[in-house]
């Protein structure tokens, strides 16, 4: 039987479109501003913080690295990253949301086709922030992004020891359970 994704409804919310009352700021625009189009917002447990995901929404280097290093993840030429970052078939971010500098806490890329296959690499959220379910979040907008894309085969690499948060959200572990989980359109 194929694999389909839980995706959640419940974190994932769109924002209201529609004109802001006369004699105040319009929020959408700001928002469209910071994060670009096609941005959602995740709901968490604390209603004071706002957090958007957007696929729009250049990522700071330096912000990225803060947050990988926090995780443990080794120190990589910032040069590569870049080079790889556009080269990627798809960057997201995860913001936490101020009008004047929002501050990046989560992020996952994906390398492939477009078509057929994607693989996502460098799933991360700030140790700060995880634990409220952000990376369910992100990973449900990345798989509903390349399901918009029409691709039908989803490989992620994961370190050991987080192999089964992806397993609770439905993924496929490669027979050793080691590294690589799959998703697959139906």
């Amino acid at each position: 039987m194929p694999w389909r994704p839980r995706l959640p409804s419940s974190p994932l919310r769109e924002t209201q479109q529609g004109p802001a009352p006369q004699g105040q700021p319009d929020e959408n625009d700001l928002l469209h501003r910071l994060y670009g189009i096609g941005f959602q917002e995740l709901q968490v447990p604390n209603p004071q913080l706002r957090l958007f995901l957007s696929l729009e929404r250049e990522v700071d280097l330096v912000e990225l690295e803060r947050i990988t290093t926090a995780v443990g993840w080794r120190p990589r030429p910032l040069r590569r990253v870049r080079r790889a970052l556009r080269h990627s078939l798809l960057v997201v971010g995860l913001w936490c949301h101020d009008p004047f500098l929002p501050r990046l806490v989560g992020f996952a890329r994906c390398i492939g086709d477009g078509v057929i296959n994607a693989t996502v690499w460098d799933v991360v959220i700030h140790p700060a922030y995880q634990g409220v379910g952000l990376g369910q979040g992100l990973m449900a907008f990345v798989v509903k992004q390349l399901q918009v894309m029409g691709v039908e085969h989803v490989t992620l690499f994961a370190d050991p020891g987080v192999v089964c948060f992806y397993q609770h959200q439905g993924w496929e572990v490669e027979p050793k359970n080691q590294r690589c989980c799959f998703w697959y359109a139906c």
